[in-house]
């Protein structure tokens, strides 16, 4: 059963008691001191490049009708258009950024080992990015590599359509392993306008009118110093969006016939494993769907990765997703950008946090052979045939009957042959996209709006990247 209540579940509260009151605002500490003065940071455009760079700052897509505008950066001249303080562009099959000469050092206290060690650093500062959606909500993500000895932050800072800017805000603290950190998201960090709820920037009172018109993300490279360790980073980048409210969503016609052969995993058969790690399996609905489509893209962990679960737990490759996606603050493995991030450290993997418009956009994924882990919440009686309520859940979209109805990996089930469910494609289509809903107190609280984590090859198919292209992440 997904957990009682999630962290969707507080943001939810919070956000709906914010119109009637005052954010307090917060002195957002970073792990290190700034990275580099204006002064010294070295603008990574070469005169070769800055054409490039002009046309390139201003990139965005923007699915119709223009709810949600995408904005990654992955591209070698994307990393060269960047304001840097130590770091370079390495080019390449899939190009990147590294350390190349530390900024500076600086002590880091782990809150969840207490342990204080002195790191190196470099940063990366992305030009701004102007929205084509004036944006309530702003989901970071990223993909990169980070051996032992190594681990990155990511920060964002945006300027309201007020005219006055945000401080720098941690988006996460983050490194595939958890021996050197702890990958955390950053509690109470608030401007009074708005406030990071675990992975999301969001308006404090979208009725106000207050949007975020404009924003920078900076990466903070961090390694053990007097080595030659670096991450690598091969995309960062956010989902903005103003979906407004709403209980219901039109009704779309179905468009696609067609199922995904996707692996089936509960999380169910893992109830009271790794309790450190979520309250075990009846929590894990996000990192048992991200294992599931991991492996549908033939990715799978090294048996020397797996050598730390219990051999008796069957399906241990769920464990350890669990284990790589768990946030040490939040205390839970629903962390939408740490999955993205964990997708993303096998090899030659993409992974973006986004939302989708509609179910047409599911069908366009479906129809290219990509599927989908979609966030919804419901109560028992809205979703026939799931036999349970949530206030927050994450399923695997893997196609869609010829009348229409969605088939869905639901990690909610009691045993893996159980997963495949056919869900009725009307009353899926509502919990997912809708932002409102009433609980099963009567209360108002909302919903996800059509988040979505979608992860893909770096080298797709052309009937993938087109797809991937309609839906706004190429």
């Amino acid at each position: 059963m997904p957990p009682a209540t999630p962290r969707r579940t507080v943001l939810a509260a919070a956000l709906a008691a914010a119109a009637g009151t005052t954010a307090t605002a917060t002195t957002v500490t970073a792990a290190s001191a700034t990275p580099a003065s204006a002064t010294s940071a070295v603008d990574a455009c070469d005169a070769t490049a800055t054409e490039a760079c002009a046309a390139d700052t201003e990139r965005g897509h923007a699915p119709a009708p223009g709810l949600v505008d995408n904005r990654f950066w992955s591209t070698y001249t994307d990393w060269r258009c960047g304001t840097a303080a130590g770091t370079r562009a390495v080019s390449g099959h899939r190009p990147g950024l590294v350390i190349d000469t530390p900024a500076g050092r600086t002590d880091y206290t782990d809150p969840h080992t207490g342990r204080t060690s002195t790191w190196e650093y470099a940063s990366w500062t992305s030009p701004t990015h102007t929205s084509t959606v004036p944006a309530t909500e702003v989901i970071a993500s990223w993909n990169a590599h980070t051996p032992p000895g190594t681990w990155l932050q990511v920060e964002l800072r945006g300027t309201y359509g007020d005219g006055t800017d945000t401080p720098w805000f941690v988006m996460g603290r983050w490194a595939a392993g958890d021996g050197d950190i702890r990958r955390t998201s950053v509690d109470d960090q608030s401007d009074g306008k708005a406030s990071i709820w675990t992975d999301t920037f969001a308006v404090d009172d979208a009725a106000s009118g207050l949007r975020l018109l404009s924003y920078r993300l900076r990466l903070t490279l961090y390694r053990e110093p007097g080595t030659t360790l670096t991450p690598v980073v091969r995309r960062v980048g956010a989902m903005a969006s103003d979906i407004p409210d709403r209980f219901t969503v039109p009704a779309s016609e179905p468009g696609l016939d067609h199922e995904l052969i996707v692996p089936r995993y509960s999380q169910n058969i893992h109830v009271g494993q790794y309790p450190e790690y979520d309250n075990g399996g009846e929590a894990w609905c996000s990192p048992t769907s991200s294992q599931m489509i991991v492996e549908y893209w033939g990715r799978t962990p090294a048996a020397e990765d797996l050598a730390w679960v219990n051999p008796d737990f069957a399906d241990p490759q769920v464990c350890h997703a669990a284990r790589f996606t768990y946030d040490y603050q939040y205390a839970g493995c629903g962390n939408w950008p740490f999955n993205a991030a964990y997708a993303a450290t096998y090899p030659d993997m993409n992974a973006v946090v986004t939302r989708l418009e509609s179910l047409t956009d599911l069908e366009t994924l479906i129809r290219a052979g990509i599927p989908a882990i979609t966030s919804q919440s419901f109560r028992k009686e809205e979703l026939t045939g799931a036999g349970y309520g949530t206030s927050g859940h994450l399923m695997t979209v893997i196609g869609f009957t010829s009348s229409g109805d969605v088939i869905a990996n639901d990690p909610a089930s009691p045993d893996n042959p159980a997963v495949r469910r056919v869900y009725r494609r009307r009353e899926w289509e509502n919990i997912w996209l809708r932002t409102k809903r009433y609980n099963a107190s009567g209360k108002v609280v909302s919903g996800t709006g059509g988040v979505c984590y979608l992860y893909f090859p770096d080298r797709p198919t052309p009937a993938q990247r087109k797809a991937l292209a309609a839906v706004g992440v190429l």
